[in-house]
């Protein structure tokens, strides 16, 4: 009885914490790794096209700023679509696995609009009135997936406005772009907790089928064979 108490409350004591900074075997891990760094790669070009847009408005080029805050907009659009698949990929994976992660709520004050505010305190208030962890894990999740859908919608909208000059508040645009920008980005280190927990939980022989639910086998790569030197002599 004594060893079984003593896993018992190892698996209490857990946190999201103990979750996030303990290093994930190394299969996992390189899953994590491609996962967010394509991630981290496509957020990273849409910040640069967005500081972009309004470093030109800075200056007054408002054509270009224009031009640029359109391309943000695209950038965005395709990193939200990518972490919505991942959403719906943990959901469908996550009804087989046996034990799920330790998951926290959302936290209303990481973020600044009044719709991810919101959002985050009714992940809040049903985080307490759940008790499974399950089903807290899949609440934040879906919360998760339809905060980052309306936050992309939101920005393509004033995004869209903007690039057109159909703004009739060109000061209070922009600052809802740099709002929104900042609770997307919020969404996404959320996101990446998630997986790092979600991976962690993961049973070893369903990590190839959740990798290609997220594209993100790695392929082969090619031999190199070196040649061989001739024995002849100059």
């Amino acid at each position: 009885m004594f060893p079984r108490r003593k896993t018992l409350a190892a698996s209490v004591r857990r946190s999201v914490s103990d979750d996030w900074i303990t290093a994930l075997p190394r299969e996992k891990n390189d899953l994590f790794d491609a996962v967010v760094g394509r991630w981290e790669c496509a957020y990273a070009m849409m910040s640069v096209a967005l500081d972009d847009a309004l470093s030109l408005r800075s200056r007054g080029e408002l054509v270009c700023a224009r031009q640029q805050v359109a391309v943000a907009a695209d950038l965005l659009e395709a990193l939200a679509a990518s972490l919505a698949s991942f959403c719906t990929a943990l959901q469908r994976r996550g009804r087989s696995i046996p034990e799920f992660p330790a998951v926290k709520p959302l936290n209303s004050t990481f973020f600044r609009g009044n719709l991810a505010r919101s959002a985050a305190s009714w992940n809040e208030i049903i985080h307490h009135i759940l008790f499974r962890g399950r089903s807290r894990f899949f609440h934040k999740l879906r919360i998760l997936s339809e905060m980052l859908r309306q936050l992309e919608q939101d920005f393509r909208e004033a995004a869209g406005d903007i690039a057109k000059g159909l703004d009739t508040q060109p000061i209070a645009s922009w600052f809802t772009l740099d709002e929104l920008h900042y609770d997307f980005n919020t969404c996404l280190r959320e996101t990446e907790v998630m997986l790092k927990s979600f991976l962690r939980a993961l049973p070893s022989e369903q990590l190839h089928g959740l990798a290609c639910d997220l594209d993100a086998v790695p392929t082969a790569k090619p031999l190199r064979v070196k040649p061989r030197l001739s024995s002849a002599t100059a």
